[in-house]
């Protein structure tokens, strides 16, 4: 065999390796080619005692958020110094990375909906009070329709979200 035909031949199972290798990528699954987003990280901030926080943390861990979580004992300082009026404050405070604050009994559906399109001049979202029925509020099958609010920079509030079931609230 001469040179010229034995390079040929390297040269033909070469662009035939990669002509195979693009029509099978072509049959992969979609996830298999896609990249992987990362899950949402949020830093929450609580009291060391407070148990209904420990149950919100599962719920938003159990839907795919990644959790940091810090006892404090200043939270009341560290929520004005987010920026989150007292009548609008909960029993925790979340951070995200990007810095929006998510603060009380949040449903995930909403946190992820809020950090997909952030509102314009909107410092995060609030539940305020704690309302039964929210995540980490459960008890038995007692539920109280609540609402979500948008907080603003300047400090107003408005209606995100309305929660009239307990499937509404989990999910």
């Amino acid at each position: 065999m001469s040179a010229l035909y034995r390079n040929s031949i390297r040269f033909f199972r070469v662009i035939g390796t990669i002509f195979t290798l693009q029509i099978m990528g072509g049959m992969l699954p979609a996830h298999a080619v896609e990249p992987r987003t990362t899950a949402p990280l949020l830093t929450v901030y609580k009291d060391a005692n407070c148990g209904c926080c420990e149950k919100w943390l599962t719920h938003i861990r159990e839907r795919g958020f990644n959790v940091d979580a810090h006892n404090i004992n200043n939270l009341y300082e560290f929520k004005q110094s987010k920026g989150i009026p007292a009548s609008m404050q909960s029993c925790h405070t979340a951070v995200s990375s990007q810095g929006y604050v998510f603060e009380g009994h949040i449903p995930t559906k909403f946190i992820r909906r809020f950090l997909a399109t952030p509102p314009k001049d909107a410092i995060g979202l609030t539940v305020p009070a704690m309302p039964v029925g929210s995540p980490g509020m459960e008890y038995q099958d007692k539920f109280m329709p609540y609402q979500v609010l948008l907080l603003n920079n300047d400090g107003s509030s408005q209606v995100y979200a309305q929660v009239n079931s307990l499937e509404e609230s989990v999910q």
